[in-house]
């Protein structure tokens, strides 16, 4: 939770200042993946909680 707290914090802090940041992270998306193994992985979940990620993001910009 912390680390999420401050990955969050500071690119936030970074996006009002390159808003082109938030572009290129969610451009980014398909290169993440479920470090899971067989049935139990789903590389669309990982990045549909990083799509919300970035939403939330933009919502306080």
């Amino acid at each position: 939770m912390a680390v999420e707290h401050i990955l969050f914090g500071t690119i936030r802090f970074l996006s009002h200042r390159h808003p082109e940041l938030l572009d290129e992270l969610e451009g980014s998306l398909s290169h993440l993946w479920d470090k899971s193994e067989g049935e139990e992985r789903d590389d669309e979940a990982v990045r549909d909680i990083a799509r919300k990620f970035i939403r939330s993001l933009r919502a306080e910009a």
